[in-house]
């Protein structure tokens, strides 16, 4: 499966929306917050910001790994607007260890 335009938060009151009353689900990495969105597809915004990961680098392979994550398992997330806002530890992190990180938070938000 492709990660389309339909399956992404677009703008500020998308992610508004998902802010305002949000299901989170945190670790030393990354934070995630969810809300039911009403459709039958999941759709992910990014806050990778660079004042958290100061590298480009970092910050596209951190933005490439989500989505990749999501892409992978946007099956079992449909329904929910989803938002990932990287810490200052993620860039730190092997890829491995981020991917495990992302598989915990879906079965989170599954639930």
């Amino acid at each position: 499966m492709r990660f389309t335009r339909k399956q992404r938060l677009l703008n500020s009151q998308e992610y508004k929306y998902v802010f305002e009353d949000a299901l989170k689900s945190s670790d030393s990495c990354l934070t995630v917050l969810a809300r039911k969105n009403g459709l039958d597809l999941a759709r992910l915004g990014l806050v990778i910001s660079k004042k958290r990961i100061r590298n480009s680098v970092d910050r596209n392979r951190v933005k490439r790994l989500v989505r990749e994550s999501f892409r992978n398992n946007q099956q079992c997330l449909a329904g929910l607007d989803i938002v990932v806002l990287a810490k200052y530890r993620a860039n730190k992190v092997d890829n491995s260890v981020l991917l495990q990180s992302l598989a915990k938070h879906w079965l989170s938000l599954k639930l």
